[in-house]
């Protein structure tokens, strides 16, 4: 592919995919620290240590996005690649459930700072709009790949070694990516049209509540947190405390989720063509719906089997991933270039606030009053947002994002860039 000519793009790339996996690695890690240090309650524990994940990621986002072009981009990634491997470092060695907070805290204010700042990037080393538009498709596959992967490399290392070794691991990744950054040539970042460091970090925010199909994607985001809480900050205790399952069997099941990720990542390129985004993305919310709804019916029935577990887990994958692969799509039509970077920084807190919501219901609800009445509560929101979703984005949307959809690889990037911002 001609994008992976380009050295320091291929470097980057590579940084990410290492990341990403280490990431993936400490979340499986860090569900069995959990475990380790209070059993019964590691949902709670678990639950609070992603919720302050979410809290730094909502509030620090936003505000890494501002401020990205007035700093060194390249020093300032492998600062925080470097800061995320000490954390991680530390994590084995601790003793107390607030030792688990205080570092998840520091751990994801890096990760915070780092994706906004990632994603400035891209765009001042990919300049070919085409091959940009792979670059984002392809962050979009690396992402999805580690959410299959990790859970399976964890697996079969727990066979072989404990769960502190990952965070080894993990740690040695996010040193390799910080090399790999710095083996990158960055271009000074090119200034914001937004002077105020407030006004570059509300700007996707705006741009979102003011566009129908942004929106819509808003309610999405909900659903896609409502449904993946379950599987992210109960599967630990379910598969330890209701089946009965070790430490390598809670790493198989959530990979069951990322193998319907995976699937269904890999059918929607073409299903796009064919298809419009919106259809996709309601039928996504239908999905993960369905599949809430069969997971409280599972445990309010005591029908708790491996197999009927790692069916739902796999559907909410699936569903997972029928709205989450076509939202780089739909946020690349919906405004103009320059903005590209600030509507993606929004992207990323919005759809880090849904979790906000749902993280400490799964958590907290789960572990004082069962599974049964906080995944009820969780299916109602995936609901709620689904129903929301198909009122504030309207139908007669669908053909103009599916036409936009198709048309930035031949536009110019300024003026009909910009054409397609006034027209969402």
């Amino acid at each position: 592919m001609r994008l992976f000519a380009i050295r320091d793009y291929r470097h980057l790339f590579s940084a990410q995919v290492i990341a990403l996996f280490g990431t993936g690695l400490t979340t499986v890690a860090l569900g069995l620290l959990a475990y380790d240090l209070a059993g019964p309650r590691a949902g709670m524990v678990l639950g609070t240590a992603l919720t302050i994940k979410m809290v730094m990621y909502v509030a620090i986002a936003p505000l890494a996005a501002a401020y990205v072009d007035r700093l060194p981009r390249r020093t300032l990634l492998v600062l925080l690649d470097v800061v995320r491997g000490a954390v991680v470092l530390a994590l084995p060695l601790v003793t107390e459930v607030w030792h688990i907070y205080v570092l998840i805290g520091l751990l994801q204010a890096a990760s915070a700072a780092f994706t906004p700042t990632f994603q400035a990037v891209i765009p001042d080393i990919v300049t070919d709009e085409s091959d940009y538009t792979r670059a984002l498709s392809a962050s979009q596959v690396a992402s999805t790949m580690e959410s299959l992967l990790s859970p399976m490399l964890a697996a079969v290392a727990l066979t072989f070694i404990s769960f502190g070794w990952l965070f080894l691991g993990t740690s040695a990744g996010f040193l390799i990516s910080a090399l790999l950054v710095l083996s990158t040539r960055i271009p000074d970042a090119r200034p914001s049209t937004h002077t105020r460091a407030w006004d570059k970090a509300a700007a996707g925010i705006r741009t979102f509540l003011r566009t129908p199909r942004l929106r819509g994607i808003m309610a999405l985001n909900l659903v896609v947190a409502a449904a993946g809480s379950i599987v992210v900050v109960n599967t630990v205790n379910y598969v330890r405390d209701e089946l009965g399952g070790s430490q390598s069997d809670v790493a198989w099941m959530l990979a069951a989720s990322g193998t319907g990720t995976l699937l269904a990542a890999l059918t929607l390129p073409r299903v796009l063509d064919r298809i419009a985004a919106r259809t996709v993305m309601m039928t996504g919310a239908g999905v993960l719906v369905g599949g809430t709804t069969a997971a409280v019916t599972l445990i309010a029935a005591g029908l708790t089997t491996w197999t009927g577990t790692a069916i739902i887990w796999t559907v909410v994958g699936i569903g997972m991933a029928l709205i989450i692969t076509p939202t780089g799509k739909v946020l690349r039509a919906s405004v103009g270039r320059n903005a590209i970077p600030e509507a993606f920084a929004a992207q990323f807190s919005l759809s880090h606030l849904a979790w906000l919501i749902t993280y400490p219901v799964a958590g907290w609800l789960g572990t004082n009053t069962g599974f049964t009445l906080a995944w009820s509560l969780l299916a109602v929101l995936a609901g709620a947002g689904a129903i929301s979703a198909l009122l504030l984005w309207p139908r007669h949307d669908e053909r103009g994002a599916m036409t936009t959809l198709a048309a930035p690889d031949r536009l110019a990037p300024s003026k009909d860039r910009s054409a397609l911002a006034k027209a969402a």
